[in-house]
């Protein structure tokens, strides 16, 4: 009997059981439940990358103005990561951002002409490599 259950045990060792209330078939559940990694690695994202924190705001429009703008981040920080795998340029989102925080641009007016005008500074092989591929 003992032997028994210990087989039985090891038989289901590693299965997985699936509790919802959804009109979803089996199957459908099974594969929605195979991307939730991605629903996980987007809080990652928000939380670390973004500085994402709680909401303390009590007022319905705050809160919702809140969400949609920690949406609206995301979606960005998603974007750069799809522009920088498509350009292939072999740098993080995260790398990207932190590169992009040392770019300055240094706004000034010609003493003779009165004439307004602007540089970026681009010193480092990082920075040229982003102001190249995003046209900066």
């Amino acid at each position: 009997m003992n032997i028994f259950l210990g087989q039985e045990k090891n038989r289901r060792e590693g299965l997985k059981g699936y509790l919802t209330n959804t009109s979803l078939s089996e199957a459908e559940v099974i594969k929605s439940y195979h991307h939730l990694w991605n629903i996980e690695a987007a809080f990652r994202v928000s939380k670390s990358d973004l500085r994402i924190r709680p909401i303390y705001h009590q007022l319905q429009r705050r809160i919702e103005a809140h969400i949609c703008l920690c949406f609206v981040a995301y979606k960005v920080y998603k974007e750069l990561e799809r522009q920088l795998k498509e350009l292939k340029v072999g740098i993080s989102p995260e790398r990207a951002i932190e590169i992009v925080k040392t770019i300055y641009c240094i706004k000034a007016i010609k003493p003779k002409s009165k004439e307004p005008f602007e540089k970026i500074l681009l010193l480092t092989e990082e920075q040229k490599l982003l102001g190249k591929c995003f046209g900066f």
